[in-house]
């Protein structure tokens, strides 16, 4: 993976390299937190409280109502804030709403917003967000992008957990690596872009320290849960009706699908040390992760979670 200075940050950026004037947070300005109950931005919100500054977590259900089909909401949100971490959705949201998004953002005094994107292959942005990416640069002089290598936590919290608990990875991804990257690492690097002026302007790369298969990532989540998991290839026909049938629509089916066949033809396996660069320690890796969400309790059957 191509890693350049005009992408990636050289020095470490820890707590103790923090000055007062690279604070993004003014006294009382909340940082606005999109997608407040999803995998990163609950985590980004909870560990900005931890530093004790003040956070403005938004969705659609809980906390500050925000809804990108809703611009009313927009403004409520978006009152007083100076930062935003944006999640875009772009599988269910469109690039021109994510736009206006950003205009309203800036016009209400938004100086920095750290966007979640994803990789591509070779270093590039994935297609699905280059658009993203492109409105952030030009909305506002204080940006910072992540893309995000695969969610660990994607075989906990999302669409792969129902699989797992199943005891079966079906898969049309071959014995492609991707190297998955934990949530709880991407929510810190991202607090560190909201909190610091010196990450303006820099797109990070973020993944684990290391590539492994789906049917690793199944031997190291039945080690640590002590239930057989097993990863069983398929083709890409087989995968999208078994999706249907859990009742994702027709473009999420197509979006899931590819990635899956990009991780088959090795895209995913690069290891980029953006992670560490910024944090200064190393990336969690995937048997860390499966250990602690199997003794949270993640992969139980329902029965023995009382």
């Amino acid at each position: 993976m191509t890693d350049t200075s005009e992408t990636h940050t050289s020095e470490k950026h820890t707590s103790e390299n923090h000055t007062s004037e690279n604070h993004t947070t003014e006294t009382g300005a909340p940082i606005l937190v999109l997608g407040g109950r999803g995998k990163t931005g609950r985590r980004v919100a909870a560990r900005l409280r931890d530093r004790g500054l003040p956070v403005r977590a938004a969705s659609r259900s809980t906390g500050t109502r925000f809804d990108y089909g809703d611009p009313a909401t927009w403004g409520p949100a978006l009152d007083g804030v100076r930062a935003v971490y944006l999640v875009p959705m772009l599988e269910f949201v469109d690039t021109a709403t994510i736009a206006a998004f950003t205009r309203r953002a800036a016009e209400a005094g938004v100086r920095r917003i750290v966007l979640l994107s994803a990789r591509g292959e070779g270093g590039a942005a994935h297609p699905h967000q280059e658009p993203a990416e492109r409105v952030v640069r030009e909305s506002v002089r204080e940006w910072t992008i992540l893309r995000a290598a695969w969610f660990a936590q994607n075989f906990s919290e999302d669409f792969l957990l129902e699989p797992v608990l199943n005891g079966e990875l079906a898969l049309p991804a071959g014995e492609g690596r991707e190297a998955f990257v934990d949530a709880g690492d991407i929510a810190d690097v991202a607090v560190e872009a909201l909190t610091d002026a010196a990450h303006a302007g820099r797109v990070y790369e973020l993944t684990g320290p290391e590539a492994i298969s789906f049917r690793t990532a199944a031997e190291l989540i039945s080690r640590a849960s002590g239930r057989e998991v097993r990863y069983t290839p398929v083709d890409r026909a087989t995968y999208a009706r078994a999706l249907a049938g859990q009742g994702f629509p027709g473009d999420v089916v197509d979006t899931v699908a590819d990635l899956m066949e990009t991780i088959a033809r090795g895209a995913g396996e690069p290891v980029d040390g953006a992670v560490p660069r910024v944090l200064g320690r190393p990336a969690r890796p995937f048997a860390e992760y499966a250990e602690e969400a199997a003794a949270a309790g993640a992969w139980k059957p329902a029965a023995d979670q009382g």
